[in-house]
């Protein structure tokens, strides 16, 4: 089988149809293991993690790509935001502390456009110019139980809607109220 995160089997068409994965193997000496990615981007992401962070392996790299999307990801890691990172299953504070460190200067500044190759149907938008507003409407919805992807995507509409100079309230009304 295919290990995918969360965010490309969200993605997948129904049963039996056919699909088209950005792969990685990964050989030890007990597992032979295939990663499964939508796009390329998200798997070259995959790498960096695991190459550059000592102490990531696939299976908690994975875990970090299907909780958050990859533009959210990103964003996080250029913010320093090491809460939002420590929600990934597996993943603990001291773990998002090191990616934080090895990988911000390998991620785009904060503010600035975050685009993915294969982005959502409704397009990607940059975060907006104040990070910790984007930033924290995506923690307050992840607390009330919404699921990443769901979190992400409302914060980004409300991005969309209202503009990127917004207030972190504003910004989770809106979420709420779509």
């Amino acid at each position: 089988g295919v290990n995918v995160p969360l965010t490309t089997s969200e993605k997948l068409p129904a049963l039996g149809k056919e699909i088209k994965l950005h792969t990685h193997a990964s050989y030890r000496e007990d597992a032979q293991t295939l990663y499964g990615f939508a796009d390329r981007e998200s798997r070259d992401f995959f790498r960096l993690i695991v190459d550059k962070v000592s102490g990531i392996g696939p299976r908690i790299a994975i875990n970090l790509l299907g909780s958050l999307s990859l533009p959210t990801l990103k964003s996080a890691i250029a913010a320093g935001d090491v809460g939002l990172l420590s929600k990934a299953p597996g993943l603990g504070k001291k773990t998002a502390e090191r990616i934080v460190v090895e990988l911000k200067d390998k991620v785009l500044p904060a503010g600035s456009a975050v685009t993915a190759s294969a982005g959502t149907s409704s397009g990607t938008t940059a975060p907006p110019s104040s990070p910790g507003a984007y930033q924290d409407a995506l923690t307050a919805l992840l607390s009330l139980g919404y699921k990443a992807t769901d979190a992400d995507k409302a914060v980004r509409q409300a991005v969309e809607t209202l503009g990127a100079d917004v207030s972190t309230e504003e910004l989770i009304r809106k979420a709420l109220g779509r």
